[in-house]
């Protein structure tokens, strides 16, 4: 009769916890994203943005000097590049139009040439007055392909802005360390909920997979630590049906809540005796809690890892073929 209640209690925590992290879901999706590009027209914000996008998205090819004015680059219903000139590079009447697009959006990435002059003192008050607008900048070290000594032009660059403001030293060209501008783009998007509806649109899927993975291990670690037993069911089940629900979506892979239920029992839970979960480990005498936080953590990575796994394998996911793999995972979560 215990079970019963609590597999009643689980089913019942379970629909309530899925009903609200699907609905966090879609309000992620339903935004719409603006990202302003700032910049000489030879900095290679075009190359950069197909780059990241791996798409042939902007045209490239603009010649050095030519007048550029704001231009809109829409890109699927939802998402908005803005390439812009920057404050200095335009007459009085467009400058309060470029304003109003650094003050609308989400990130903006100051373009600099790392194989040419790096933050001359015109970039250097530009980046300064668009800061006042919004501080929500990458700045973007392009070309460094073709510089010298790229580890002392990131510490000139940061100590000339006081280390106010992320730095991608990148090259659009090779593509080298576009993972590390993507990571840092969807870091600034994640605060404002958006990184969801930015990494679908990406073609690189894998890197941001692993780090909305690590990010679910991390949090679930912290409530698995937690020192009253049971205290962490249903901020943990949120943590690992979030995570769920966001490698689906990032695939393109609808998750129905009886298949993730399925799937919660056939893993996290199954391992523990269902509705018991993972809680009878809190019950241990001064270790608890610390068993608790590393089971927590492994448990939720291996999940994580496990579906990754079948989603860029092609493989259906089901609870028997899931086991397996999340078994596997877990094994290896253990040996580390």
């Amino acid at each position: 009769m215990a079970e019963n209640v609590n597999n009643q209690d689980f089913n019942s925590t379970f629909d309530q916890v899925f009903k609200s992290e699907s609905e966090k879901i879609s309000a992620q999706l339903s935004q719409k994203i603006m990202i302003a590009l700032v910049g000489d027209v030879n900095s290679g914000k075009s190359s950069t943005i197909n780059k990241l996008m791996q798409q042939d998205i902007a045209s490239v090819g603009a010649k050095p000097g030519e007048t550029v004015a704001v231009k809109e680059i829409p890109y699927m219903d939802n998402i908005l590049f803005v390439d812009t000139p920057g404050l200095d590079d335009v007459n009085a009447v467009n400058s309060q139009v470029t304003l109003d697009y650094y003050k609308q959006a989400d990130v903006i990435l100051f373009f600099l040439n790392a194989a040419g002059t790096v933050l001359s003192e015109n970039e250097l008050k530009n980046l300064k007055d668009i800061a006042k607008t919004n501080k929500d900048i990458i700045i973007v070290l392009n070309k460094i392909d073709a510089a010298d000594d790229v580890p002392e032009q990131v510490k000139y660059i940061e100590d000339k802005t006081k280390n106010q403001f992320l730095i991608a030293p990148i090259s659009s060209r090779t593509g080298e360390n576009i993972t590390m501008l993507q990571k840092q783009l969807l870091d600034v998007l994640q605060k404002k909920s958006k990184d969801l509806l930015m990494g679908k649109h990406m073609q690189d899927k894998s890197h941001i997979a692993n780090k909305w993975i690590l990010g679910a291990g991390v949090s679930a670690t912290a409530v698995g630590a937690l020192p009253v037993p049971g205290s962490d069911f249903v901020p943990l089940t949120s943590i690992q049906i979030g995570m769920m629900l966001k490698l689906a979506s990032l695939y393109g892979k609808p998750l129905s809540k009886e298949n993730a239920r399925e799937l919660i029992i056939a893993t996290i839970v199954g391992n523990a005796g269902k509705a018991a979960f993972r809680q009878l480990v809190k019950f241990i005498p001064g270790a608890g809690s610390v068993i608790g936080a590393s089971v927590a953590g492994a448990t939720t990575v291996s999940l994580g890892y496990a579906m990754k796994y079948m989603y860029e394998h092609d493989i259906e996911i089901t609870d028997q073929q899931l086991t397996l793999i999340y078994n596997k995972f877990l094994k290896e979560q253990k040996t580390e």
